[in-house]
């Protein structure tokens, strides 16, 4: 067991119970009991979550103070501009589906298999690829997957088969997931007072990727066409790779020393033994599973008539979800002060609604764009709570959590895709906002189900009670 892990183990000082005794729910909220009990039980078990991850802090505070001294905000700006230039590899295409169709002969039906393609090479990333930053040194690490993602950016462009595209984008993928890794090695890095702020600022490093992604390569694409997306960023990759090489400091190489077939073994045994990451994981693949419908199925009416619209101007649509990049760091500062589950129900309503007005989209683009703030800002709130409260479940596995949370992400991406552009070419788009309002109220149920039997909180519930259960009484 690392040493981190000792800490994670050790039981609060009397301290930290008595600081836990004097935050009693309030005269108001024991009121609200009385008419919202299970609103307040959820509420209570979040600020549970919240005060076990405190007390794990104070605990291991000296150990990380010796580790690491702190993530610098230069560092912070180059880990977040890392991501969003690795993610956006991954949302390039979603604008020139069109334009590959065209260009490869390939039927518009099809032509999804694209974006499904990268997120199997990104699932496949996250099992195989972004547990090893429990076990090599991340800087390496991270620097092998820049230097090869710009070769296979390259070959992407230079594609002129529709196998060949597929294949690279696979590997495409599965490079792409060194925005996990860094993701992790933030958290890392990071002191203890600063890791839920690192990692929301980095966090909405990615989501900015993902937006502006669709607005850049549709500039690029009008002026160089679809391959000249794909160049332009395989030379940005080799840039941000020299950067990091200089400006990041050498890694602390993992305690951890297990062999590579026991470290991926450990990461499936956790989908069994984590409910927390069994619960925002589901949560995950149908969130993203309508981000996907909607990011994937959108280019299709906006360029056919009658709206006809450029590369260039579908890709403007990313910027209306840059509210969705806001709502990030928010929503982790939220679900530190154990407001999560309260978080995540607000935001699947929220996202469930999204679709009325996206619905009427081959008639108002000002409804579209209204629905995509909407959309964009549910989805990031609820991607962010759910890593806060995945990083509080273990943080001595911090990597394999993460990658196995982000396998439920690459499946509903992966599944949302291939249904949009099905759903659209047999039915048009208001079977496809349809489809998306379906996976919506199906998370907002899932959620309100396990808000119920208190499924997502229930192991860390279980080690906090190991350590403060006597405080109970008390509360």
């Amino acid at each position: 067991m690392t040493a981190e892990a000792d800490c994670f183990n050790q039981q609060p000082s009397e301290n930290q119970r008595g600081e836990e005794a004097c935050s009693p729910v309030g005269a108001a909220e024991r009121s609200e009991a009385a008419i919202f009990p299970q609103a307040l039980e959820s509420q209570v078990k979040d600020q549970k979550i919240a005060a076990f991850g405190s007390s794990y802090r104070r605990a291991s505070g000296s150990l990380s103070a010796q580790q690491c001294p702190g993530l610098s905000p230069s560092l912070t700006l180059l880990f977040s501009v890392t991501c969003a230039l690795a993610v956006a590899n991954v949302y390039f295409a979603q604008p020139l589906l069109a334009s590959m169709a065209e260009s490869l002969g390939v039927a518009s039906g099809l032509i999804g298999g694209v974006v499904t393609a990268t997120q199997v090479g990104y699932a496949l990333g996250l099992l195989f690829i972004v547990p090893l930053g429990d076990r090599l040194n991340r800087k390496r690490l991270i620097l092998a997957q820049l230097v090869l993602s710009a070769m296979v950016l390259a070959a992407v462009g230079a594609a002129q088969h529709w196998v060949a595209l597929l294949g690279a984008m696979i590997v495409m993928g599965l490079l792409a997931v060194v925005v996990q890794v860094l993701v992790a090695y933030a958290a890392v890095l990071a002191s203890p007072t600063q890791r839920g702020q690192a990692v929301g600022t980095v966090t909405s490093g990615v989501v900015l990727g993902i937006l502006l992604a669709r607005f850049t390569s549709g500039v690029i694409a009008d002026l160089a066409g679809w391959r000249g997306v794909y160049f332009v960023s395989s030379g940005l990759m080799l840039v941000i790779a020299a950067v990091f090489c200089v400006v990041v400091p050498a890694a602390v190489p993992p305690r951890n020393r297990q062999s590579y077939r026991v470290l991926i073994r450990s990461l499936f045994r956790l989908f069994v033994t984590e409910p927390v990451l069994r619960t925002r994981g589901l949560l995950a693949l149908l969130i993203f599973a309508a981000f996907s419908v909607l990011w994937t199925a959108m280019v299709l009416p906006l360029s056919a008539a009658p709206l006809a619209l450029s590369h260039t101007a579908i890709g403007l649509f990313g910027l209306a979800g840059v509210a969705g990049a806001l709502a990030a760091r928010s929503a982790g500062r939220w679900a530190d002060r154990g407001w999560g589950q309260r978080v995540t129900g607000w935001s699947l309503g929220l996202l469930a609604f999204s679709w009325l007005p996206i619905s009427f989209t081959e008639t108002s683009l000002i409804a579209l764009v209204c629905g995509v703030v909407l959309l964009d800002f549910a989805v990031q709130a609820v991607h962010v709570t759910n890593q806060s409260l995945i990083f509080a479940a273990r943080p001595d596995a911090q990597s394999r959590m993460v990658g196995a949370y982000m396998c439920f992400y690459s499946v509903g991406s992966a599944l949302g895709a291939v249904a949009a552009t099905q759903v659209y070419a047999l039915w048009g788009w208001m079977a496809v906002s349809a489809l998306g309002a379906s996976i919506s109220l199906t998370a907002l149920a899932l959620w309100s189900l396990s808000s119920h039997c208190g499924h997502c909180s229930s192991n860390i519930e279980t080690n906090f009670s190991a350590a403060g259960e006597s405080d109970a009484p008390r509360r």
